[in-house]
């Protein structure tokens, strides 16, 4: 490939630049049953190791190709599959309340998109409910459902927001993304303690003073 096209590609991945608000999926993603995606995935890791110049026959190595594989499908880019997706639960609200409730501190972990290394932090949310109210635990699967695939944090974002939308039948949500980037930390400027911070806003959560509240929960408000 040429140098200059190289370069170009490195920097558009540098600038967090992506293609819209879906993550980018062929057609036919899912033609292929997930123990062949592993055994093609194997092979196909196999042969990097391979040119790596890595010794395939060391007792240390030789079941990594499979091993890579099954972590690729079944877990660290399970959120790939829509038949991962989480199935909401949904209460009605019997008690009657309409402030905010404010989920903070979901750990995730995620992969760049770019390069192929760690993204991990952790996402709050928050929602006022319009009739129903969601299971604690479907918060956490939601965020887990779309970190476990390659990601931009901007689009992941954006993604939890309009989930949140769809599940809850609400605009009145807010949704804030505190990660640290390994592809900035352990490459290129190898800053350790720079953290990227994304959020979405909707409904009443424009208002000042309610993302100021919200904000305050999560430690991210104004400081006295």
């Amino acid at each position: 490939m040429d140098k200059d096209i190289i370069k170009h590609l490195e920097l558009l991945g540098d600038e967090h630049f992506g293609s819209g608000i879906n993550t980018p999926l062929r057609a036919d993603a899912f033609a292929m049953d997930e123990e062949l995606k592993i055994e093609l995935i194997a092979k196909h890791f196999k042969e990097i190791m391979h040119v790596l110049g890595l010794d395939l026959h060391d007792e240390s190595l030789k079941g990594t190709p499979t091993r890579v594989a099954k972590m690729f499908v079944k877990e660290q880019f399970k959120g790939l599959n829509p038949a991962n997706r989480p199935e909401p639960t949904l209460f009605e609200n019997n008690y009657k309340y309409n402030e905010m409730l404010v989920e903070k501190d979901i750990q995730f972990y995620s992969t760049c998109e770019h390069h192929f290394v760690p993204i991990y932090g952790k996402a709050h949310l928050a929602y006022i409910s319009s009739g129903k109210v969601i299971g604690l635990s479907k918060l956490n699967r939601i965020v887990d459902y779309f970190a476990k695939r390659p990601q931009v944090q901007e689009r992941m974002t954006v993604q939890i927001a309009n989930e949140l939308k769809a599940v809850l039948n609400t605009e009145d949500i807010a949704v804030v993304l505190d990660a640290k980037h390994m592809c900035v930390a352990s490459r290129g400027i190898k800053d350790i303690c720079a953290s990227t911070v994304t959020s979405s806003y909707g409904g009443k959560f424009n208002d000042v003073a309610t993302k100021n509240e919200f904000l305050t929960y999560i430690g991210l408000g104004a400081k006295d």
